[in-house]
């Protein structure tokens, strides 16, 4: 099993982001701000790009844990989101994945959320199925 503790800085990780994405008016709750949701849905999805890599194949998320939501995202803002593995087991995977904001007419970015979410690699049948090298 390997583990990586996850960075806990205030400036952006230095990699390229896994996503990134504008906020758009569709993505908003009630009070105007960009739905939780949204914004945990395209993490899911940039959490999922190295876990399938490592995996070579489909996974599902499992778990997400310490999911924490820093600051509001506007409409508008550039979300960019990073992924960085943290662990691997037998057949899972854990990821840590921050979002940052850069709103329209700034320069400065901010952490708005992040969180760690679990894969697990599945076969055909969508069964627990071990890593590459960890059969």
């Amino acid at each position: 099993m390997t583990d990586v503790k996850p960075e806990t800085s205030l400036n952006a990780p230095d990699e390229q982001p896994v996503v990134r994405v504008i906020a758009m008016p569709a993505d908003t709750n009630p009070e105007g701000d960009i739905f939780g949701g949204w914004l945990l849905a395209q993490m899911d999805l940039a959490g999922a790009t190295p876990a399938f890599n490592i995996a070579h194949g489909r996974c599902a998320t499992i778990a997400v844990d310490a999911m924490v939501f820093h600051q509001p995202v506007s409409v508008g803002d550039e979300v960019s989101i990073y992924a960085r593995v943290i662990r691997t087991g037998r057949t899972s995977i854990r990821v840590h994945v921050e979002a940052w904001r850069r709103a329209r007419a700034a320069s400065e970015v901010s952490r708005v959320t992040e969180g760690v979410f679990t894969y697990v690699a599945i076969d055909a049948d969508r069964k627990p199925r071990p890593l590459p090298g960890q059969a």
